[in-house]
């Protein structure tokens, strides 16, 4: 009776420790999958939120989207010159050599963010649905830029101050169009000769900056 007692908790013991390695397997198999997916998505997201960018812009085709375009590009560079001013170093300095503070890539989302924001609002006004959307919109960005930290490529502080400067430089961006260069646009030649020459020397710098960069992964 006693061996199988002793056989019978034998049994239990080893029916448990399969369990436990089964989930720990799946666990382990659902943390993988997780940060692969995270990591390819950090990856992508520059080129999602440029897309995303392009996609409002070619819609609007209008004369603050091209405003809003050369806002983009001055806020990325604003991003550059307070890194060497500030040369904060990454949490992970292997990774990425160069300085981490601001964030660029959240200060970049932040500033498409707004941008999106105010280019659903100013079409469909502001009601519930466009609330929610706006939401949604904010923390999708905000999913994207927490992927800077997960990947260990910037501390909270640097994806925080860039998120903090990108929706700051837009709204200040937005204000000066709406309060200062809008009438001016529309009432002087010179004016809008400016602007849009200016807009495209931006646009040109930063698609030279774009491919030197981007495209060999340093940001």
């Amino acid at each position: 009776m006693a061996d199988v007692l002793r056989n019978g908790a034998a049994e239990d013991v080893a029916v448990k420790l399969g369990a436990f390695e089964q989930q720990a397997l799946i666990h382990d198999f659902s943390t993988s999958v997780s940060a692969r997916f995270n990591a390819t998505l950090n990856s992508l997201s520059k080129w999602l939120v440029a897309a995303v960018f392009g996609i409002i812009f070619l819609w609007r085709h209008d004369t603050e989207a091209l405003w809003a375009g050369s806002g983009s590009i001055l806020n990325a560079g604003l991003s550059t010159v307070l890194k060497r001013i500030l040369n904060q170093e990454r949490p992970v300095s292997a990774i990425r050599s160069d300085p981490g503070m601001p964030s660029t890539h959240a200060q970049s989302i932040f500033y498409t963010v707004m941008f999106c924001i105010v280019s659903m609002v100013e079409y469909f006004g502001l009601n519930g649905i466009t609330a929610v959307i706006s939401a949604l919109i904010f923390a999708i960005g905000s999913y994207l830029s927490w992927l800077r930290v997960s990947q260990q490529l910037h501390t909270t502080s640097q994806v925080a101050v860039g998120a903090a400067l990108g929706f700051s430089f837009s709204v200040f961006w937005f204000w000066l169009w709406d309060a200062i260069v809008l009438d001016a646009f529309i009432s002087h030649l010179w004016i809008r000769i400016l602007v849009v020459l200016g807009t495209v020397a931006i646009c040109v710098s930063f698609l030279l900056y774009m491919f030197r960069y981007w495209v060999l992964e340093r940001n």
